[in-house]
């Protein structure tokens, strides 16, 4: 039996042809790129940091230092080690320090953590006034802050305590959440309020 080649050479060229087809793909492929590992460390960190924000009028609105500052670009969020935040407004201002701050992307909220202490100086129409919490949220554009966390409030010889607060205008106006317990020591006529 004699095979008639001229029959072959159809299949012959068809199995080049897939050959060559698949050694093309091969060669030619781009090969998936590998999933990126996802970073849950920070991508920078500052040591010694001093952050000055100013107002539309160019007065120095706040001044924001720091031991460490870490940025996780995962969230967006930065995280302060020792934070102490000295915010001026036009007739007062306002100290706040913590061991802890996270800041919101943007700087719309800061959350402060682990002894947080906020304090203004008296002036010649008020006496001095601290508050202390384990924790504080600040809006610093909106000047408002609050907590869920239980609050001892002085403001000259009186004192109060709350399981919570909210304020406004940074202390303007004061809103104490919860059980509250107040001593509040008879005034004198002509001390400051």
């Amino acid at each position: 039996m004699q095979l008639d080649t001229w029959r072959i050479y159809p299949v012959i060229a068809l199995a080049a042809l897939a050959g060559g087809s698949i050694w093309l793909e091969r060669i030619t492929r781009v090969d998936e790129p590998l999933a990126q590992a996802v970073q849950t460390g920070p991508d920078f960190i500052a040591e010694a940091t001093r952050v000055t924000g100013f107002g539309a009028d160019g007065r120095q609105r706040y001044e924001l230092l720091a031991e460490r500052l870490e940025h996780f670009p995962a969230d967006d969020t930065t995280r302060l080690h020792m934070p102490r935040l000295h915010m001026q407004q036009v007739d007062s201002e306002t100290f706040i320090t913590a061991r802890r701050a996270d800041v919101s992307p943007g700087g719309e909220q800061v959350d402060l953590s682990g002894e947080v202490r906020v304090r203004r100086p008296g002036t010649a129409d008020a006496l001095p006034l601290t508050l202390d919490s384990d924790t504080l949220s600040v809006w610093p554009d909106a000047h408002r802050a609050q907590t869920d966390s239980p609050v001892l409030l002085t403001r000259g010889a009186g004192r109060a305590t709350a399981q919570g607060m909210r304020a406004d205008d940074l202390f303007g106006t004061l809103e104490l959440i919860g059980e509250v317990k107040t001593h509040m020591p008879p005034r004198r006529q002509g001390s400051p309020s």
